[in-house]
């Protein structure tokens, strides 16, 4: 087999993950862990009114550090959008579902009689 027959071809479809692109990706994945890890480590403790701030900032990075995992190094990016579609919106369904339920389960404790 010549060295031509390994190569991804650049249709559209499917782009090949190069070298580049998985240093920079590798990149801001550890940005992002870095951020996290100032805001705990650093600003959270001095500061605890930004407490209830840093769990919403907290989620945010994490999507945004899984985009990127299953974007480039999952290759999801790179198929097609029916496939995408089918994997993302019965995870969004779910986390609608976990955030409906979190609050509904509230609701329940909060009926509770004190005693």
């Amino acid at each position: 087999m010549s060295a031509e027959s390994h190569e991804v071809h650049h249709d559209g479809e499917h782009e090949s993950m190069s070298r580049k692109r998985i240093v920079k990706v590798a990149l801001i994945l550890t940005a992002i862990t870095c951020v996290e890890f100032v805001i705990a480590l650093a600003i959270v403790p001095g500061h605890p009114n930004f407490l209830k701030f840093a769990n919403p900032i907290y989620i945010i990075l994490t999507l945004l550090k899984a985009f990127y995992i299953v974007a480039f190094f999952m290759h999801l990016k790179f198929e097609k959008m029916g496939l995408i579609l089918s994997i993302v919106v019965p995870v969004i369904f779910i986390i609608g579902l976990i955030l409906v339920l979190t609050n509904e389960s509230h609701h329940w404790v909060d009926l509770r009689p004190a005693f």
